[in-house]
């Protein structure tokens, strides 16, 4: 309060009542030394005022203190993460055999891998997958392409990682239905897709080039600028790959690791996941921004190959892959569609022509790469606790 006198500061220096009954505060001055008189509100109001400002200090402290716990615990994860995926390395051993091969430019193949969701666990009526079945579907794939490429006499072969190899584990419902833990999935991850580089490089010259998904994203957002994009388990999957492959002669093509231009056969083919700039609802009127924002920038797009919805579409300018995976709780239930494991191959040729392939994987051969079952453990739940599951329930009277 200030002195109405001199307008000094004030300190409380009791009550009076007047004989009406009406109570007031009393200050003194410590300029003056002056007495002065306040009603009780106006002091209710000062009392307010102080303790909203303690307030606000509280809730800046606490975000402040908020915003270093969820620092420290994304840190203390990929700390924890880094520790486990180097001693599962130590203790395990990838086997390479790589080789050359000659070249012919006139044609290029292009094998889409998109949504594979390694460490996704699934069990549905009609659908069930995990590591094992993952990798007889990467095989068959492999195995598809590899025919259509040599009955054309291909000779280059492009890996497109197009995003989500691993699956989401920020919320509750898919850290229950995780295959096993981050570094075990990684490493099976790695396993898996070195074998199948090692299968393509018997046969062709290959390079692999990836971007990232929105579910293999390390923190709760997704972002789009290189160094956040980068904060991702697809980019990780595609640095371990180039590791362990730098003995041979298979190419790691680096750029942005949202959307990456590659020129196959003399057509620029562009990589994108499809969460960023694309409504699938109008595709193909996105598409055409997405055309003409990079015509602005003197780049001239001639096919775009993307992911992400789970649904393989094939067409002229575009063409968007399926999932590995196949149909899930989400995709049933929640968005009410009806999908299949796939994954689709292309053929480039030199002048201008490009053939677009979808290889059904729902029903594969049993025999699949080999992968390590000690690692192949479900950390969440039995799964045959959810396996008497029926469509059609029958009443019996």
């Amino acid at each position: 309060m200030q002195c109405s006198l001199c307008g000094g500061r004030t300190v409380g220096h009791g009550r009076r009542t007047t004989a009406s009954g009406e109570t007031y505060q009393r200050y003194k001055c410590r300029d003056c030394s002056k007495y002065s008189q306040a009603p009780v509100d106006e002091v209710i109001v000062e009392n307010v005022r102080l303790a909203k400002q303690k307030q606000a200090l509280q809730d800046k402290n606490r975000i402040a203190n908020k915003s270093f716990r969820e620092f420290a615990r994304v840190e203390n994860a990929v700390e924890e993460y880094s520790k486990n995926l180097v001693a599962i390395f130590k203790k395990n051993k990838l086997h390479k055999a790589t080789k050359s091969n000659t070249l012919n430019p006139s044609a290029v193949g292009v094998i889409q891998l998109s949504d594979v969701h390694f460490n996704e666990l699934i069990d549905l009526q009609d659908n069930r997958y995990d590591f094992k079945v993952a990798s007889r579907r990467i095989k068959h794939l492999i195995n598809q392409a590899s025919n259509y490429f040599k009955a054309y006499k291909i000779t280059n072969v492009l890996l497109a990682l197009t995003g989500d190899l691993m699956n989401s584990d920020r919320r509750l419902d898919e850290l229950l239905n995780q295959a096993t833990n981050r570094s075990q999935a990684t490493f099976l991850a790695v396993d898996i897709l070195q074998q199948a580089l090692q299968q393509l490089n018997e046969d062709f010259k290959v390079s692999v080039a990836c971007v990232s998904g929105n579910e293999g994203r390390v923190n709760k957002e997704f972002g789009w600028s290189p160094v956040i994009a980068t904060d991702n388990y697809d980019f990780t999957i595609f640095n371990i790959l180039q590791y362990v492959c730098k003995d041979s002669e298979i190419e790691f093509i680096e750029g942005d690791p949202s959307e990456l231009v590659i020129n196959v056969a003399g057509q620029n083919l562009l990589l994108m996941h499809g969460n960023c700039s694309l409504r699938h609802a109008a595709l193909d009127k996105s598409i055409n921004q997405v055309l003409g924002r990079y015509s602005m920038k003197g780049v001239k797009l001639d096919y775009i190959i993307m992911g992400h919805v789970h649904s393989a579409s094939v067409g002229d300018n575009y063409a968007r892959s399926a999932s590995v995976a196949g149909a899930n709780d989400y995709s049933d239930k929640g968005l009410n569609l009806t999908s299949r494991a796939s994954q689709n191959c292309y053929i480039f040729y030199e002048n201008g022509n490009r053939d677009g392939i979808k290889v059904d994987l729902q029903n594969v051969p049993k025999k699949g790469y080999d992968i390590d079952d000690s690692l192949v453990a479900y950390n969440a739940k039995s799964i045959n606790k959810g396996r008497n599951k029926h469509r059609i329930m029958e009443i019996v009277i």
